[in-house]
């Protein structure tokens, strides 16, 4: 079975509140919309730091979420010399701390950067129709020349999702993989 492939960039997710604290009264605009349903690219961007090491001009994704999250890869990391998880979204208990800086103002973040783990997003039907009820995780044959199988790929099963295969930019660096290649699903994992 194929599956499209979205690389996701490092970004932020905010709280209202804390994108207050970044940007003041500036509104948050949309400017390109994101596959999955609701969510969107803003006009905004931020800079992460961990002590002197920083990464400028990072995506803040909308709309606001009931809780503020940083996704980077593993490239990143060892750039701003930070060890974070790798997690699904909104699994942040015990994650690394960082710096979010906006141009009115700071957010030290205790806990909250992961690395954001292989997913699909899949609706229910879309689970029952393609024989993957019971199943938690799939492997992926990856196409090209410098393709490959990676495993571990959750399943995000919701009612508000579109069929799309998420890898972050080190996943897709490693095979020459871009947004809108086609991935096969091989197996299933119990």
């Amino acid at each position: 079975m194929e599956v499209t492939i979205g690389v996701s960039n490092r970004h932020v997710h905010l709280t209202e509140e804390d994108y207050k604290n970044l940007f003041g009264n500036e509104e948050i605009h949309e400017i390109k919309k994101i596959n999955q349903p609701g969510q969107f690219a803003s006009d905004k961007f931020v800079k992460l730091q961990n002590g002197d090491n920083v990464i400028e001009n990072v995506r803040v994704l909308g709309p606001f979420r009931k809780y503020t999250q940083v996704e980077i890869s593993k490239t990143d990391a060892y750039h701003l010399k930070l060890n974070p998880p790798i997690r699904k979204s909104g699994n942040l208990k015990n994650s690394s701390p960082i710096t979010i800086i906006g141009p009115n103002g700071k957010i030290d973040l205790k806990e909250g950067c992961i690395i954001a783990d292989r997913h699909i997003h899949i609706l229910p039907k879309q689970v029952e129709l393609y024989g993957l009820q019971g199943i938690e995780k799939v492997s992926i044959l990856l196409p090209g020349e410098k393709g490959g199988i990676i495993n571990n790929v959750h399943l995000r099963v919701s009612e508000q999702s579109y069929f799309e295969l998420h890898i972050d930019t080190d996943d897709a660096n490693a095979h020459l993989i871009k947004n809108g290649d086609i991935g096969i699903i091989l197996n299933n994992i119990k």
